[in-house]
């Protein structure tokens, strides 16, 4: 079977993992955009450490779970969105503004709706996490 959208499985993997209470859980195959996902995540302290298994194929990726994260999930298509759009789509997306965060990839890189506010820049969304 075809994997049609490799960031969509790979935060689904952590969503079940996380509801079923496991500790760690394995992510094949890995991608750039997975792991600089995992990094935001990481930074707000959703999730622990994670370590990229190089198997000379699509690599794997072990993520170390912290019993934070309640949901995570992509949007998907990449709609665009600008500065002024931002807010908007974090009161759709997200259930509360003190905690939840959108996942935009934008010219500066990946990184969260708040940092792309302060940069005063858009993009496109990639995904959700609380």
């Amino acid at each position: 079977m075809v994997r049609v959208n490799v960031l969509n499985d790979a935060l689904n993997a952590i969503c079940n993992a996380e509801k079923r209470g496991y500790r760690q859980v394995l992510i094949r195959p890995s991608s750039k955009v997975i792991v600089k996902f995992l990094k935001v995540m990481m930074k707000h302290g959703y999730i622990g450490e994670f370590e990229i298994i190089d198997d000379h194929r699509a690599c794997k990726i072990v993520v170390h779970l912290n019993g934070r994260l309640n949901k995570c999930g992509v949007i998907s298509p990449r709609f665009d969105v600008d500065t002024r759009s931002i807010e908007k789509w974090s009161t759709n997306l997200l259930p509360s503004r003190q905690f939840g965060f959108l996942v935009l990839t934008t010219s500066a890189g990946i990184m969260d709706h708040e940092e792309a506010k302060r940069k005063k820049t858009g993009g496109k969304i990639l995904g959700f996490f609380y």
